[in-house]
């Protein structure tokens, strides 16, 4: 079968991170470029060894011989040339922001279901390799509970590569529109991010300041994801005296996750402020840092134009689908509300008929949530449902045993789980004899440490549902003997 025939649609200065994604591969080929500059559209083909060239787009389109269009447009132009590429029955890869607003979008998306064709959003931050890996730790569970995401963002006044002179033109008409070069053109890629790490955001609270009324620039963005215990934080700067060392924008960002056992951080992006190991992770075996990870901004691009192609194959599904693409436009639209109205805006408002009724809604949600009542109920509320798996946890507790927190550790420990619900009282006896685990149903006879708790709770603990410290606080954890073994045991254990 002949390759994947795609045209590149703008030929602008992002146009160099897209085409090396398609070079050597046989599956796929720049087959067509598009531009309404015809010396520019002219090198391009020279320099990608197109075979066809565009100034007309509707003409491209009109090209059977066109499998696919990346459209690398300025993004009030997308709307028109999406739906026109779904009438072509074209698949479509559009470079981020989506568009302008979300009932674009909507048609957008509509027009490319009844398509039947591929529409994904180009975004190469969620295919980052460092940012890959960090989602990798998070899941693996290396930091435990993740519970905040802090991103730093710096642009410079000097260094990285020429920018044309018409590729600012439009992005300070974007600007004087309201949709700032930083916090929404740019902003995407780290809203992005940030969902594609820790999931979707269901509130944020903007300040953007501005530099001389083109630049939004400082500005903080804060956001409650939809999950109660975790949020997230952006800061901007730029630094008009500074020179970024970047091969590519004056910019770089950085990302550092934490949850309930550790820290990971991302220490660079776009260009090379950091030159240190890439990853660092700090938890329980302390800091461990990761320096054999690509992280070439371009890397990212590649994996969006592999993801892309898989997708025509039918061999993957869009990771930054239609729907996808949608919300990270609503969270954006919804930061540049907060910044304007100066209040927290909920990302739903956004979509909804009646916007300040569903902002009421959500409020009176919130406060019935944080009331004493609610308060009381995550604090002292029951874990009784957790009760019928406290034994088979418990019996499979040398699962979680990790040696290397161990070592020359001896120790015995009487574990008594009192009856909660449906579950009865139960006991146990864990023998540690030189970092080497053994156990027992029964109570030792001399325990070095004793353990009582409810089972049900005990079971929360070893889920991952309820931490320790706060079972003890609260009084349903009780603790007899050498109090020090604790320590090891938690960490041996993972509790």
């Amino acid at each position: 079968m002949r390759p994947i025939h795609v045209a590149i649609v703008g030929c602008g200065r992002i146009a160099d991170m897209h085409a090396p994604g398609y070079a050597g591969r046989e599956d796929a080929r720049i087959f067509a470029v598009c531009d309404t500059d015809p010396t520019l559209v002219a090198k391009r083909k020279q320099e990608w060894n197109a075979e066809r060239v565009y100034t007309d787009y509707d003409a491209l389109l009109a090209d059977p011989d066109i499998d696919a269009v990346e459209i690398l447009t300025p993004q009030k132009l997308h709307e028109p040339m999406v739906i026109a590429a779904a009438r072509a029955k074209k698949h479509v890869a559009l470079q981020k922001p989506m568009t302008i607003d979300l009932k674009k979008a909507r048609r957008m998306i509509e027009a490319m279901k009844a398509s039947g064709c591929v529409f994904r959003l180009t975004d190469n931050y969620i295919y980052y390799p460092p940012l890959v890996r960090l989602r990798e730790m998070i899941d693996a569970g290396e930091i435990g509970t993740p519970t905040n995401l802090r991103i730093k963002f710096i642009s410079g006044g000097l260094g990285g590569w020429q920018v044309p002179a018409s590729s600012w033109k439009w992005r300070m008409q974007e600007r004087e529109e309201g949709r700032g070069m930083q916090t929404f053109d740019h902003g995407h890629h780290l809203w992005a991010a940030a969902t594609y790490l820790l999931g979707s955001i269901d509130r944020v609270h903007a300040w953007i300041d501005s530099i001389d009324g083109v630049i939004d620039s400082p500005a903080v963005v804060t956001w409650k994801y939809r999950d109660p215990m975790r949020y997230g934080m952006c800061e901007y700067a730029h630094a008009a005296e500074l020179s970024i060392p970047s091969d590519y924008y004056a910019n770089d960002e950085w990302f550092e996750v934490s949850g309930s056992r550790g820290v990971a951080i991302v220490r660079r992006c776009t260009g090379r402020l950091d030159t240190g190991p890439i990853i660092s992770l700090f938890n329980e075996k302390g800091w461990q840092h990761f320096s054999d990870i690509a992280s070439d901004w371009l890397e990212g691009f590649r994996g969006a134009t592999q993801n892309f192609i898989e997708s025509i194959q039918g061999r993957a599904k869009p990771d930054l689908d239609g729907t996808s693409g949608y919300e990270i436009l609503r969270l954006s639209l919804a930061i540049q509300r907060s910044a304007v109205e100066h209040r927290e805006v909920f990302v739903e408002e956004l979509d909804s008929t009646w916007p300040l009724l569903t902002r009421m809604r959500l409020r009176r949600a919130d406060k019935k949530l944080q009331s004493k009542e609610g308060l009381l109920a995550r604090l002292f509320g029951s874990t009784q449902r957790y009760a019928s798996q406290a034994e088979s946890l418990t019996l499979n507790l040398l699962d979680r045993y990790d040696e290397s927190q161990a070592k020359g550790w001896s120790s015995t420990i009487g574990i008594s789980l009192l009856a909660d619900g449906s579950a009865p009282a139960m006991a146990f006896g864990l023998y540690i004899a030189d970092g080497k685990p053994r156990l027992e149903v029964g109570l030792p006879a001399e325990p070095v440490l004793s353990i009582t708790i409810p089972a049900g709770t005990w079971a929360a603990i070893l889920l991952g549902k309820k931490r320790i410290e706060t079972a003890f606080l609260q009084g349903r954890l009780k603790v007899e003997g050498r109090l020090e073994e604790a320590l090891p045991l938690r960490a041996a254990f993972h509790i």
